[in-house]
């Protein structure tokens, strides 16, 4: 008894940490970019929405609050939610190889984006929405309906099988894929566009996309966060678990549904992001056990922490206002690392 306190407060001291780090980066993530501000004049437009600080110039406040600040807060936002979504994936289907693109979910959002960037011009006029709006909408349905295939597939008996929504899901992301191709052979022009948003990008995000990304977040998060108790009963086994008292179709469903509303939201306004769903759970587990109350805190800001500082090398490593997708920086930090994970457990 005497070692049960110190191995108690292991995870809040592992949670705190992650969250002070995530607080600290975000402010930092604001002094890297294109035009040369000095760090005491990002720090003092920082300080000015508080009151604290000397002013700055409306072009400096512009620059730090609307295109960095907001788009530090969009990468830990939608990194959070795809670390957190890929926790509940992995409880769920107990793979620990499932991430948030496991249900064909990216492979929607991509088809739906791609048909809209390559046809979608007339529509956004006769609706009188930006190409962008417009693009985020189709990315979002094409999600939510590859996600509907994907349990209409893998429902059996009443009852939804692990196994079966892994290969339904399979099935809809090739499916899905193949149309995505075809978009791309018969409008060339938008070829670009279209590799561009699904290899993943927050360049041009800000504000303006935060209420479509918290429209999806928010639900999805509270489906997660009710039935995280739910996840530890669920890796007992299914017959184990529905001994235990647990509606095992049920929680699965709201899961997979919680899940799935926030990969798609972050989908939907960032494109396609890989391994951040895959790594960062990972990582987290090796210190914070398998207890899922724990790990799906601190998933959020470890996912959103990873997502973040990707993000900031993606639009610093090359110069004269250049970018690298940040899907590209999150394949490329989490491929190999992942890999090492995989052969050294």
């Amino acid at each position: 008894m005497q070692h049960a306190f110190p191995f108690s407060r292991r995870p809040a001291v592992v949670l705190l940490c992650v969250f002070l780090l995530c607080l600290i980066s975000l402010p930092l993530s604001c002094l890297p970019g294109p035009a040369g501000i000095a760090v005491g004049d990002v720090l003092a437009a920082l300080a000015a929405p508080l009151g604290l600080g000397d002013p700055v110039s409306p072009e400096t406040s512009l620059i730090v609050l609307d295109i960095r600040l907001s788009r530090a807060c969009m990468a830990l936002l939608c990194g959070g939610a795809l670390a957190t979504a890929g926790v509940a994936l992995q409880g769920v289907l107990r793979n620990p190889l499932a991430d948030p693109f496991t249900l064909g979910i990216s492979a929607g959002a991509a088809c739906g984006a791609s048909i809209m960037i390559a046809f979608g011009a007339p529509l956004a006029v006769l609706l009188g929405i930006s190409a962008a709006g417009l693009i985020s909408g189709g990315a979002l349905l094409g999600a939510l309906l590859a996600l509907g295939g994907a349990l209409w597939l893998g429902r059996s008996g009443g009852t939804f099988s692990r196994e079966s929504i892994i290969l339904g899901g399979i099935a809809v992301a090739a499916f899905l894929g193949a149309v995505v191709a075809l978009v791309k052979a018969l409008n060339e022009e938008s070829v670009t566009s279209i590799v561009f948003w699904i290899m993943g990008s927050l360049q041009g995000r800000g504000w303006n996309d935060l209420p479509l990304l918290l429209a999806t977040l928010l639900p999805g998060l509270c489906c997660i966060a009710c039935c995280w108790r739910a996840l530890d009963v669920l890796g007992l086994g299914d017959e184990q678990a529905a001994q235990a008292g647990l509606a095992v179709g049920r929680a699965r469903l709201l899961l997979l549904l919680g899940a799935s509303s926030m990969t798609a939201g972050c989908v939907a306004v960032a494109g396609v992001i890989g391994f951040v769903g895959l790594v960062a759970p990972h990582v987290l587990r090796l210190r914070l056990g398998v207890g899922h109350g724990p790990l799906l805190f601190g998933a959020f800001f470890g996912g959103g922490l990873l997502l973040l500082w990707a993000d900031v090398a993606a639009r610093s490593l090359l110069g004269g206002g250049m970018e690298i997708p940040v899907g590209v920086v999150t394949a490329l930090i989490g491929g190999p690392f992942f890999a090492f994970l995989v052969k050294r457990r």
